[in-house]
C-alpha cells in the first residue's frame, strides 16, 4: 500500500511539545520501532531543524536519521531505501524539487513509495506531492508545478498566513491553479494508493477543505476531520 500524510503544518516543526501528528506518523507505518528519515532540503539543510527533529523523535519507538543532501549527498540512495517512514520538511518548495531532480531523489523517493514506504511532510513537505502548489518559493505566493503523484493542488498553513486563502480563490478564479486542499496548520490529509481516505488534526479547531471554482465564484467544502487528541481527554 502507497501512503502519503500531507500536513499544512505542525508536526515537530512547528509544534514542538505537540507529538500528535508525529506519532500518527509513526502508527502509520505499522512497524515496530520504524526507520524515519528526515529530509530537510527545503530549508537548505539547517542544522537547528535537524536537531530538532532528532530531539523530538528521539523520545518516540523509532530510529531516527537525517539526509542532508547538500552536505553529503553519496549516501541517499542506502538511506532512502533503507527507510520505513520519510518525513521531509518546510522551506523553499521549487530549491527542493531542483535539488531532488539534480541528484536523483526524486526517483529514489518515487521507488521508495511504491514499495510501500511511507511519504510525509508538512508544507513544501506536503504540497511536492501534488500537481500543483501554492507557495513563497519566488517570493510572493504563486503557483508551481510539483511532483504529480496526487491530484489536485494542495495550499498549506491555510489558516496560519493571511494570504494563503485570498491567493488561492484568486489563482482558482484565473485559472491559473487547479482546483484541490487546503490545509489549516495543525491538519494532515492521509492518501492510500492516491485516494484521500482520511483527516486528522493536532489542534481541536484545524479544519481542511476542498477548494474550487464554480462559475464566477469558489467555493469551499468542509472535509471531516478527526482530533487525534480526543482519546486523550476521554481518558482524564
Amino acid at each position: 500500500m502507497r501512503q502519503i500524510i500531507a500536513m499544512g503544518g505542525g508536526g515537530f516543526w512547528m509544534e514542538p511539545d505537540n507529538p500528535l501528528l508525529d506519532r500518527y506518523v509513526l502508527d502509520a507505518c505499522e512497524i515496530p520501532n520504524p526507520r524515519i528519515c528526515f529530509i530537510p532540503t527545503a530549508c537548505g539543510d539547517a542544522e537547528p531543524r535537524i536537531r530538532q527533529f532528532h530531539e523530538a523523535f528521539g523520545k518516540l519507538p523509532c530510529r531516527p536519521s537525517h539526509l542532508s543532501l547538500f552536505r553529503d549527498p553519496s549516501g541517499r540512495e542506502a538511506i532512502i531505501r533503507e527507510s520505513d517512514i520519510i518525513y521531509v520538511g518546510g522551506g523553499n518548495t521549487r530549491l527542493m524539487l531542483a535539488a531532488w531532480s539534480t541528484y536523483g531523489v526524486d526517483a529514489l523517493l518515487r521507488e521508495a513509495y511504491e514499495a510501500g514506504t511511507v511519504i510525509c511532510g508538512l508544507s513544501a513537505g506536503a504540497i511536492c506531492w501534488f500537481e500543483e502548489g501554492v507557495t513563497d518559493s519566488d517570493g510572493p505566493l504563486g503557483p508551481m508545478q510539483c511532483l504529480g503523484w496526487l491530484k489536485g493542488a494542495c495550499v498549506p498553513h491555510y489558516d496560519g498566513e493571511a494570504e494563503r486563502r485570498p491567493t488561492f480563490h484568486r489563482l482558482l478564479k484565473d485559472g491559473a491553479l487547479l482546483a484541490g486542499i487546503a490545509l489549516d496548520d495543525g491538519a494532515a490529509a492521509h492518501y492510500k494508493d492516491g485516494s484521500l481516505v482520511r483527516v486528522v488534526t493536532s489542534r481541536p479547531q484545524a479544519k481542511a477543505h476542498f477548494v474550487q471554482r464554480e462559475g464566477a465564484s469558489v467555493t469551499e467544502k468542509a472535509i471531516e476531520t478527526e482530533f487525534l487528541g480526543s482519546h486523550l481527554r476521554r481518558q482524564n
